[in-house]
């Protein structure tokens, strides 16, 4: 006769191995090296901007290196850092969702989406030098489009100024990465549409415009915005693109940084830089964040 197996008060069964010392010391081996490497690359750099921000150059505490952010120059490279992740955030969300739609209404396993997909995840991470470098190649001062147009037609992109080398060019390279980004984060919500939502809808003499009206719209809206929320914290800190095409000035938060860290402005102000990126830091998080409460509500339609 096999003996009846036993439950605890807390309705697991006694018969059944725990967790065990060895199985602890296993799982501590394998979290220890990723807790190092986010120690060592996150939390330590963090921890340094945020005290370098409340030091003045002899060490002492100050909150001067914070109120210089909301005036001047400091002020408008934030707020010009903003239009641009905006800007870039929302044609790359607008873009990139009907980019999903083509996809997601097509053959799960046809050749579209097989090379959207693995086109988006390509592009979605080439960017810095490579890219600066693959835009000069193409409509730089002596791009090969630039030349054919201004041979062939007599058009010259850059008739109205050096606008690649401006917000108007970082507008267009950034952009380039945040389309692909969109695809990659946008097409599961795609993929999670139900087919029985649309067949009750039509089944009740509901139309297209009901479905997504009712239906498809507010269940894909936390989803879309919880994207545009990634691509606009992607585009604020970005640096290695902007970095290669602007070589002069810093119309952007993160080129200013590099100007007080490096001393290419003034020397002695390294922590007004460390300021600077504390800013970012607070605006990344909250984006972050409310990605994180979007996708939350989001994923109670996935259940």
């Amino acid at each position: 006769m096999v003996a009846p197996v036993t439950t605890g008060a807390g309705g697991a069964d006694r018969g059944s191995p725990g967790p065990g010392p060895g199985r602890s010391r296993l799982a501590w081996l394998v979290v220890v090296p990723f807790l190092a490497y986010v120690g060592t690359f996150l939390v330590y750099p963090t921890a340094l901007v945020l005290a370098g921000a409340f030091q003045d150059a002899d060490g002492g505490f100050t909150v001067a290196n914070l109120a210089d952010l909301t005036r001047g120059v400091y002020l408008q490279a934030f707020l010009r850092s903003v239009e641009l992740s905006a800007i870039t955030a929302l044609l790359g969300a607008v873009f990139g969702a009907l980019l999903s739609w083509a996809v997601a209404v097509g053959e799960p396993e046809g050749p579209l989406r097989r090379v959207v997909v693995a086109g988006a995840g390509v592009l979605a991470q080439f960017g810095g030098v490579p890219l600066a470098f693959a835009f000069l190649a193409t409509i730089g001062f002596q791009g090969f489009v630039t030349r054919f147009l201004r041979e062939s037609f007599g058009v010259d992109l850059f008739a109205g100024g050096a606008w690649l080398f401006e917000l108007p060019g970082l507008t267009l390279v950034y952009t380039f990465f945040q389309i692909p980004l969109m695809v990659i984060v946008f097409l599961p919500a795609l993929d999670g549409l139900r087919p029985q939502w649309r067949e009750a809808v039509a089944g009740l003499g509901g139309s297209s415009w009901t479905y997504w009206r009712h239906v498809g719209g507010p269940i894909l809206l936390p989803a879309f915005l919880g994207a545009l929320l990634l691509l606009f914290a992607n585009a604020f800190s970005a640096y290695a693109t902007a970095a290669a095409l602007v070589s002069q000035g810093s119309p952007i938060v993160p080129l200013q940084i590099r100007g007080f860290l490096t001393g290419e402005v003034l020397l002695g102000q390294e922590n007004l830089g460390k300021a600077l990126g504390l800013g970012m830091v607070v605006v990344v998080g909250v984006a972050m964040g409310l990605y994180a409460l979007l996708q939350r509500r989001f994923s109670r339609w996935q259940r």
